[in-house]
């Protein structure tokens, strides 16, 4: 069960890193729509796990390289934006969120 400082810092970290990615725009990302759905932080704060949508899904592999080798360039960014209320930046984790692929899937079985 996650606390309210906990819910906090990753409601602080999903809203500044969804800015910081539409800032970067969809060239960036290889043409595709990068949206980040969620955001979780570890009890002690030093992890935090990004959960992103990618649309269309078939970018995602390549959406999700290009993250994990920005990380630490990211995290820096990140660190410029909320320096000044945390004391640690936590390290970061990118999972994909497969639940539009899930939706997608739902709504073809049910047309049939």
């Amino acid at each position: 069960m996650e606390g309210t400082r906990q819910q906090k810092v990753a409601k602080e970290i999903q809203r500044n890193f969804a800015e910081m990615i539409q800032g970067k725009g969809m060239s960036a990302f290889d043409g595709a729509l990068v949206t980040v759905s969620g955001a979780r932080v570890s009890p002690d704060l030093s992890v935090a796990y990004i959960y992103v949508s990618i649309f269309p899904s078939e970018k995602a592999g390549k959406v999700m390289e290009i993250l994990k080798e920005n990380t630490r360039a990211l995290r820096g960014e990140l660190g410029n934006r909320i320096g000044k209320q945390l004391r640690i930046i936590p390290e970061i984790s990118f999972f994909l969120d497969s639940s539009l692929d899930y939706v997608e899937h739902i709504e073809e079985l049910l047309k049939k």
